[in-house]
């Protein structure tokens, strides 16, 4: 069985540490990807001229070293190649109501582009081939 998950994409907010009482450090990043939009099983252009586009956004999730190279390293707008798995949760709120969600555990996050801001310049080399 496999449960293997490969984004490209853009990041859409800066990434969000936080830590654990038990001193795991968690960093939450969100990826957008896009694809081209269809219309009666066709792809269309929009009022630019351009291949319209649907957006999905995905939750990343990211633990210890991994997360703490995103949050140093990632800034919104970056492209990012992130492989990990899918992982579903199940939760009451406090009125009861079950909730669902869904986000990606990610094993590796691949720099495509540095970021925006200056505070990545020791960030491991991109290949640019």
């Amino acid at each position: 069985m496999t449960n293997l998950v490969i984004l490209v994409g853009r990041i859409a907010r800066d990434p969000e540490t936080r830590t654990t009482q038990g001193g795991t450090s968690i960093t939450s990043v969100s990826v957008v990807t896009d694809r081209p939009a269809r219309k009666e099983g066709k792809t269309y252009k929009d009022e630019n001229g351009y291949t319209a586009k649907d957006s999905e956004f995905h939750r990343i999730t990211c633990f210890n070293g991994l997360g703490e190279n995103v949050a140093k390293y990632c800034t919104k707008g970056q492209m990012v190649s992130v492989e990990g798995r899918i992982h579903y949760t199940q939760w009451e709120d406090e009125g009861g109501t079950k909730r669902y969600g869904c986000e990606i555990i990610a094993d590796k996050i691949d720099f495509l582009t540095k970021g925006r801001s200056g505070n990545n310049e020791d960030a491991p080399d991109i290949d640019e081939d």
